[in-house]
């Protein structure tokens, strides 16, 4: 496996506009591939944004109602157009990109959390669905299931990861240290103070690189357009999220960030050999699981048929 140089974004999408949002991801990719990362990676549903209306709405609300229509509308549909884009964007720059988008099925009404992972390519390396929608969120996104818990083989080792709180879903995460994974993705809306401490422990404990990137957004960023707008978000300077960007070795040391409250790009240079040197002393799938005593079991469609 060779050395990867990565960067985690921490940017701002322009609020339930698919198209411009696609926009910003090209040219902060472009950036990012310009400074030598291999792999790039962007927070949870950054397209065409976090849905954070559900936190400040009930579902009868009018303005819950429009704007959910709104989401629906801009969300990207795989396969289709908006999907392309992305695809051709990591083809374009020769590097995997990973990226949250707010997605829906060709003719489907479900949206879904979930996180893309495209090659050099372009072709997709894998997609995976956020299991549990956490709180208000319910509202708006469907369940995922066990079928998108893996990881991706690169020629830096093995990339997978969870979405915002299913890094605090231990069986999630050690369905993912099973598959010896090396680089942890955790794109996120967390932006509280135990965030990092938490990337910090999941490092430490699967002996893996983490990599988690927030998005970075105030109410000043919803366009005059979008419905509720003054009810929701009256105050410009309201922070909705202040980012939370961080890297992690697998010992648990923090080598980018904690970035907060600006848009930027944490860069490090990755050598995944380190998860195997770091392993000798712990390994959560190795001489430490103890499979006589405990293990683990996936179902990967819920117990239902595959198709």
């Amino acid at each position: 496996m060779s050395s990867v140089k990565v960067a985690a974004v921490q940017a701002t999408p322009v609020f339930l506009d698919r198209a411009a949002t696609i926009d910003r991801v090209r040219e902060l990719t472009a950036s990012a591939a310009g400074e030598g990362a291999s792999l790039v990676v962007f927070p949870e549903t950054f397209v065409p944004t976090y849905p954070e209306w559900v936190w400040r709405t009930t579902p009868w609300d009018a303005e819950a109602s429009a704007l959910y229509a709104m989401l629906l509308d801009q969300s990207v549909v795989i396969p289709g157009p908006a999907f392309d884009d992305l695809a051709l964007i990591a083809a374009d720059h020769k590097v995997y990109l990973a990226i949250g988008v707010n997605e829906i099925e060709p003719g489907g009404g479900t949206i879904y959390n979930t996180f893309l992972t495209f090659g050099p390519d372009g072709a997709l390396a894998h997609r995976h669905r956020k299991l549990m929608a956490t709180g208000g969120e319910r509202l708006v996104w469907g369940q995922g299931d066990g079928s998108t818990l893996r990881a991706v083989e690169t020629p830096f080792g093995r990339v997978g990861g969870l979405i915002c709180w299913e890094n605090y879903m231990p069986l999630a995460r050690a369905a993912l240290y099973e598959q010896g994974i090396d680089i942890y993705l955790a794109p996120t809306w967390d932006d509280s103070e135990a965030w990092i401490p938490t990337m910090r422990h999941i490092a430490r404990e699967g002996r893996v690189w983490v990599i988690s990137v927030n998005t970075v957004l105030r109410a000043g960023d919803v366009g005059a357009a979008i419905p509720g707008r003054e009810l929701l978000y009256p105050d410009p300077d309201d922070w909705m999220s202040r980012g939370n960007a961080v890297i992690v070795d697998p010992d648990g040391a923090i080598v980018a960030g904690p970035l907060r409250e600006e848009e930027g790009i944490l860069y490090a240079d990755i050598d995944p050999a380190r998860t195997g040197q770091s392993r000798m002393r712990f390994d959560p799938v190795g001489h430490y699981s103890r499979p006589d005593v405990l293990q683990l079991v996936v179902t990967p469609n819920g117990g239902r048929q595959a198709d």
